[in-house]
């Protein structure tokens, strides 16, 4: 009996030995907030399904639809079968999407077309019962046309940017980014938009304007997908050779509250060492890095490029 009592105390002390080790209560608080992060993330995905397909869905309704332009990618498809057959265009881009996406999946990753099957299962959504409530307009059909590249590159943008997408030439597009990352989506996705344009106006419309306006959109679409996933943070670097350095990059940092880098280089002529102060910083605060570099030394030699996208400390973080 002595025994036994003694087994169940030391099991009991045990457990509360366990329970009351702090590296099991740190892993524990780690683990709710990794649940809570989670669960934040995915939340966020979700309103931003809704907003860009909300936006996805106004441009073809009311801008697409309504001026009987030819619309790129699945959507496209899915707008000629509905004015042949009548059938919803939501319910065709998911038809016409899930074997597509099962066949990218190999390239794209299951969890990839996982989150993309919801992407584009809230915007097919939208298209069939949001949109139909929405006014159409009737105007000039250049004004038409932009609109609908606004709205549409707004929509996808806002998608992809939490990286997700809404299938069909989306998968083709980002499989294709995924084997060539240093092609940018939206130029990937003019190039396979403009074909599928100009194939569907030749074999259904005929009609050159409808090209014409077809371009148009899938132009002006692709360009505001890029603007919002890399123009947001895109900026300026300098990069400054001076015989003053700390002077120059502590102007730089009184200027503009920017800090800089100095790196090390020779001259090709001379051979004699340099140097150079490196410095990424916004589009407006270059003018002012520029006074105050030529305060310091006005012999520093500038040169001035545009960076696409600034990302790091002082400088966006893009959580996908």
């Amino acid at each position: 009996m002595n025994n036994q009592g003694n087994r169940e105390t030391n099991k009991v002390t045990k457990i509360q030995d366990k329970n009351s080790n702090p590296g099991n209560a740190g892993a524990r608080e780690k683990d709710s907030s990794s649940k809570k992060g989670n669960i934040l993330r995915f939340l966020l995905d979700l309103l931003f399904d809704f907003i860009g397909g909300c936006f996805v869905a106004a441009g073809v309704h009311s801008f697409a639809s309504a001026s009987n332009f030819p619309l790129t990618g699945f959507t496209g498809i899915a707008m000629i079968i509905n004015r042949l057959t009548g059938f919803p265009m939501g319910i065709m881009l998911i038809c016409l999407n899930i074997p597509v996406g099962l066949i990218a999946s190999r390239i794209i990753g299951r969890k990839y077309f996982l989150r993309s099957l919801k992407s584009m299962f809230i915007t097919s959504m939208m298209i069939d019962y949001v949109a139909p409530h929405f006014p159409v307009f009737t105007g000039e059909k250049m004004l038409a046309a932009i609109c609908t590249g606004v709205l549409a590159g707004v929509g996808y943008g806002l998608i992809y940017s939490r990286g997700s997408s809404t299938g069909g030439t989306d998968f083709i597009t980002l499989s294709i980014k995924s084997k060539k990352p240093y092609m940018s989506i939206g130029n990937i996705a003019f190039v396979i938009d403009a074909f599928i344009v100009a194939i569907g106006t030749f074999i259904v419309s005929k009609n050159i304007a409808g090209l014409i306006y077809g371009m148009i959109i899938a132009f002006i679409a692709s360009t505001v997908v890029d603007k919002i996933l890399y123009g947001l943070s895109a900026g300026k670097m300098t990069l400054i050779v001076t015989d003053k350095a700390q002077e120059v990059a502590e102007a730089i940092d009184e200027a503009a509250h920017r800090g800089a880098t100095f790196l090390r280089g020779q001259g090709s002529y001379t051979g004699a060492d340099k140097n150079i102060v490196m410095c990424a910083c916004g589009k407006k605060q270059m003018y002012l890095i520029q006074e105050a570099v030529k305060e310091v030394d006005p012999k520093a030699f500038m040169v001035i490029m545009e960076s696409s996208e600034v990302m790091g400390q002082g400088f966006t973080k893009r959580t996908i």
